[in-house]
């Protein structure tokens, strides 16, 4: 095997609550806006949880004939915009080798909205779509990218709940730096808010009932959070070879070097309270980096904003930085974006790239009540300005799945 390569992100396509497009996107986060609301995608007035956080002002037919909107799911839809966009930020494809282009874009659900659909269908004594199995299927949305672009390098769609889009991004930096694939297109879409996605996380108490109240309803670490919102979207990140990203004049947002894996084998839902397996994540993605935690300025947290996890991240990240109260800045964007499950990793790992290119961390919104079980440097509730030189991306999953990314401004390895 050749040696191996430096890994760029050369490409970042975002479809959020909070904005479509990288540069919407992030100056929403940068602005705290928050993108919960009042549910429009059906009639959410029965229910114990009436708020998530939607793509409101998404079009499909922008981004798709009219054929192909009635024929993909909404996480179809979502993926195909997110990748559009993150190829027209790296500049095309007509220097591409198309044959050699990998495509790992994962989502946690599927197709639930066509799930739901079929299943009212086939029970009401209707017939079922002969494209059910097709729109449903976790792969869905992978095909469908690799398909518009003639992609026909590796393509597949890892499954590891909410870490699935980190686990897409973290292979397809290995994919690169070990020269199995010329270009990667990582990242993850969900098109999670339907009725029976809301009742069942609804019935398990994991959502924030502040129907209220939706912009304040995500509170992560703070002492009066009750839940996390529920969120869809989509994102996803050309990564390419440094060498080739500079040789070409590319602009390079910041360079991925660190993946790190474990699994708590603790519980199908709850995370292990001391941390111990999601801090051997993320000092696996350091080592692999080969970064101390001495030379990390901003760590992008899973932060849910509910009564187990947000604990249990905190022992974590006192693990990993070795110290009590560490000094790193550390901020959760869930609050403005809601959680988008297997989406979410990518959202966030562009999110730690535009930190590194801009200087800018992101704020914790809505935490006006500190927990002193979280006592985080939280960047509470405003942007603050710094050079992050490398940062970390945490994703915490039911079934005890725990991924942490590393990137670095690519002028920083030491």
């Amino acid at each position: 095997m050749s040696a191996r390569e430096r890994v760029a992100i050369t490409g970042i396509g975002a479809v959020t609550p909070v904005g479509i497009g990288k540069k919407a996107f992030w100056q929403g986060l940068l602005d705290g806006v928050s993108g919960v609301g009042p549910i429009t995608a059906f009639d959410a007035s029965q229910q114990r949880v009436q708020i998530a956080a939607e793509v409101t002002d998404f079009e499909p037919d922008r981004w798709l004939p009219f054929r192909d909107v009635r024929r993909f799911d909404r996480v179809g839809h979502l993926g195909i915009a997110a990748a559009d966009l993150a190829l027209e930020d790296r500049g095309g494809t007509d220097d591409l080798d198309l044959a050699s282009v990998a495509t790992i874009v994962s989502t946690g659900l599927g197709g639930p909205q066509t799930l739901e659909q079929a299943m009212v269908a086939h029970l009401g004594g209707n017939s079922v779509s002969p494209l059910f199995i097709p729109m449903s299927m976790a792969n869905f949305a992978v095909s469908a990218i690799a398909r518009r672009y003639g992609f026909g390098g590796p393509s597949y769609s890892p499954q590891s709940a909410c870490a699935s889009s980190a686990d897409a991004i973290g292979q397809g930096y290995r994919m690169v730096r070990d020269g199995y694939a010329s270009v990667c297109l990582a990242g993850g879409a969900e098109a999670s808010v339907t009725s029976i996605v809301l009742a069942g996380f609804a019935a398990m108490r994991a959502l924030s009932r502040r129907n209220d109240d939706p912009a304040g309803a995500c509170r992560p670490f703070a002492a009066d959070r009750d839940g996390f919102v529920l969120g869809e979207g989509a994102a996803v990140l050309v990564l390419e070879p440094l060498s080739v990203a500079t040789a070409r004049g590319a602009h390079v947002y910041a360079e991925i070097c660190g993946y790190g894996q474990t699994n708590d084998t603790h519980h199908v839902t709850a995370p292990r309270e001391d941390g111990l397996h999601a801090a051997e994540a993320m000092t696996r993605a350091m080592a692999e980096a080969g970064l101390g935690p001495d030379d990390v300025d901003y760590v992008n947290a899973h932060g849910t904003g509910t009564a187990l996890s947000d604990p249990a991240e905190t022992a974590a990240i006192k693990r990993a930085f070795g110290s009590d109260r560490p000094r790193v800045a550390v901020s959760s964007t869930k609050a403005m974006t809601g959680h988008m499950l297997g989406a979410t990793g990518a959202v966030e790992a562009a999110a730690c790239a535009l930190a590194i290119e801009s200087g800018w961390i992101p704020p914790t919104i809505n935490h006006h009540v500190p927990d002193p079980g979280c006592d985080l440097d939280v960047v509470p509730n405003v942007a603050r300005a710094g050079q992050v030189r490398a940062a970390l991306s945490n994703s915490i999953a039911f079934g005890g799945h725990n991924v942490s990314l590393a990137f670095r401004r690519p002028d920083s390895r030491r």
